[in-house]
């Protein structure tokens, strides 16, 4: 059985630079707007996040990623890691679609808070719904898509992320579950939508041929014929020696009868005696 290595299939991977440089200048984003929060305290960034059922509320669709906690750097440290791990991963596996993976989950993980969120009292900031939405999204593509590569970064998110899940359920106050479930969904929708544009598995050749309209040769059935033949052709070459064995032996033996009348004379003869 014969497997083809499309060569488009590497072409379609980015490069390693994009895969730094993307991730590095969206850390300095939320960097530089988490240090204003800071030097301006009365700023009220959080102010810029979603609250959920309110039409005021709803500019936190998009701001609420840049925006974190001011009263520490827990919030902004936990998140930055995981930030430009998957977003790094998602640019050079999927790069075809890695624009469009990272604005939906933008977009669609603060739409979801600001729909399903059951506290409208609360403001919602921090980019971590977006973090679950591209966890989501490459763990899923590596389970749709079967190609070895994407499998491991599946296993790997998996592996490295995969207490992320307890996320998705109702916590104590302070964290936005509701924002890590909208992630988690979008990255789920994100994945199955777009799960025939970017690297695919390899394809063996009849499945190329199949495509193509063209229907492989029957190898099996060929050498059946071919083995049938020649046991035929056996079988009719020994039935010829035997019988020709048989015509052999018979013209090798030759049978006289000789027919002698005796007389009268003879057998009155032959009585006496």
């Amino acid at each position: 059985m014969t497997r083809i290595n499309d060569m488009k299939t590497d072409s379609q991977f980015g490069s390693t630079a994009e895969a730094i440089i993307y991730p590095f200048l969206l850390l300095i984003v939320i960097w530089s707007v988490f240090w204003a929060d800071h030097l301006f305290p009365l700023s009220d960034f959080y102010k810029f996040g979603v609250m959920p059922k309110d039409i005021d509320g709803l500019k936190g669709v998009l701001f609420m990623p840049l925006i974190h906690s001011n009263s520490g750097f827990e919030h902004i440290v936990n998140n930055s890691i995981p930030s430009a791990v998957l977003l790094g991963a998602i640019i050079y596996y999927y790069r075809p679609v890695a624009l469009r993976v990272f604005f939906f989950s933008w977009i669609l993980s603060g739409l979801g808070v600001w729909l399903f969120a059951e506290n409208t009292n609360s403001y919602h900031i921090g980019i971590s719904g977006i973090i679950y939405a591209m966890a989501a999204f490459l763990f899923t593509s590596g389970v749709l898509r079967k190609h070895r590569p994407l499998q491991a970064i599946s296993l790997f998110v998996a592996f490295v992320y995969g207490s992320l899940i307890w996320g998705v359920f109702p916590t104590p106050t302070h964290v936005s579950w509701e924002g890590h479930l909208m992630g988690l969904l979008a990255g789920v929708v994100l994945a199955i939508a777009y799960r025939k544009i970017g690297p695919q598995p390899p394809k063996y050749l009849y499945e190329l041929e199949h495509e193509m309209g063209i229907e492989p040769p029957d190898y099996e059935g060929e050498w059946n014929k071919k083995v049938r033949l020649e046991e035929v052709k056996r079988e009719q070459a020994q039935k010829s020696d035997a019988e020709e064995g048989v015509e052999n032996k018979h013209k090798s033996i030759h049978i006289k009868y000789h027919y002698v009348k005796k007389n009268k004379g003879d057998r009155l003869k032959d009585d006496t005696d």
